[in-house]
């Protein structure tokens, strides 16, 4: 005989009493993970997406649906189109989340990949939607304009990497998992580069990435030494959540000062990606949510795949952890995702 009636509300009631004291990761996507169509479903389904597209067509100053949702230029792959464009998504399907678990899901840990970590500070309190829109705004717009080269996905490990890349004047951009690194040069020393991964790796794979520049090295610098001139003059508040760093891998500090210093440096740093996913697992995360963005050569919001899910499921395996992996990218994830945890 099934359960009574009473036990079946019990066991929904200790289940979602469960959930909700669990300890609750955020995390957003970066670069590689817009597409065009992003947002269109979520405007139709939640009234809040549509009013942060609509504040955000009012910040950058061009029509942020028009872009996201039907791309007619041909823009959304500059950096300077891409980065507003996925923190808009990524916050909007933040929102529409909040709205659909009626607040009452809050993360312990949150972190961004790249351009990700404003999401991630946004969500953490550190920065207003509006404030942290600016930034990536002259943040894509310079990058776009002073960057150079291009970047390289490979399987090495770190050590192997940095060896590559000192002896082809190139540096490393992520390191997203111990076999797992990328390497950004200028596209010459680049090539030279994957003429010897071929010969001394022959085990070992590269893919040149769809960049406008050698992301998170050295060549950035020129950018981010303007970007600091923006960072300067902008309010940072104190954080109400953790938020992880990609330049240290660890923790920001409470401090405005602090957050905005690393921001400056992560420009032209490695995006430590690995040491920000154990940092996480250290923290005993037991759910992972990802907000936004999406990836697979299919049309359609509702037929993207989350860009982090492999590499999260990976650093769960590798530290020996288990969690609910949880994916909040779409009108149909998202609403599930509160369905699930609420």
């Amino acid at each position: 005989m099934g359960a009574s009636l009473p036990e079946q509300i019990s066991y929904v009631l200790t289940v979602q009493v469960k959930i909700l004291d669990s300890k609750i990761f955020f995390i957003f996507p970066g670069q590689g993970s817009q597409y065009r169509g992003m947002g269109a479903d979520l405007v139709e389904q939640f009234p809040r997406a549509r009013e942060i597209f609509d504040q955000a067509s009012e910040v950058v100053g061009y029509n942020m649906t028009e872009l996201c949702f039907k791309d007619p230029k041909g823009q959304l792959d500059f950096t300077q189109f891409t980065q507003p464009a996925l923190l808009t998504h990524q916050v909007a399907c933040l929102e529409s989340f909040k709205s659909e678990s009626k607040g009452i899901v809050q993360p312990t840990v949150l972190a961004g990949h790249s351009v990700g970590e404003y999401s991630a500070l946004v969500a953490g309190g550190a920065l207003s939607f509006e404030t942290a829109l600016c930034l990536v705004k002259h943040r894509g717009e310079l990058m776009g304009k002073l960057g150079k080269g291009t970047m390289l996905a490979t399987t090495l490990d770190f050590e192997s990497a940095i060896k590559l890349a000192d002896k082809h004047y190139c540096g490393i951009g992520g390191c997203n998992l111990p076999q797992q690194t990328v390497i950004a040069g200028e596209h010459d020393d680049l090539e030279a580069l994957m003429d010897d991964l071929t010969q001394f790796y022959p085990g070992k794979r590269g893919i040149l990435l769809k960049t406008e520049g050698a992301f998170h090295t050295y060549l950035m610098v020129g950018a981010a030494q303007e970007f600091r001139k923006i960072l300067d003059g902008v309010e940072f508040r104190d954080l109400e959540t953790d938020v992880l760093s990609n330049y240290t891998g660890t923790f920001h500090e409470v401090d405005s000062a602090a957050i905005r210093s690393r921001l400056f440096f992560q420009l032209f740093n490695p995006v430590r990606w690995v040491d920000c996913m154990e940092a996480a697992m250290d923290k005993e995360v037991e759910i992972i949510v990802e907000f936004g963005g999406g990836i697979g050569k299919e049309e359609g919001p509702e037929n993207k795949r989350p860009n982090l899910e492999s590499i999260t499921r990976k650093s769960l395996k590798m530290n020996q952890r288990e969690a609910l992996y949880v994916p909040a990218i779409n009108a149909s994830s998202i609403s599930s995702a509160a369905e699930k945890l609420t």
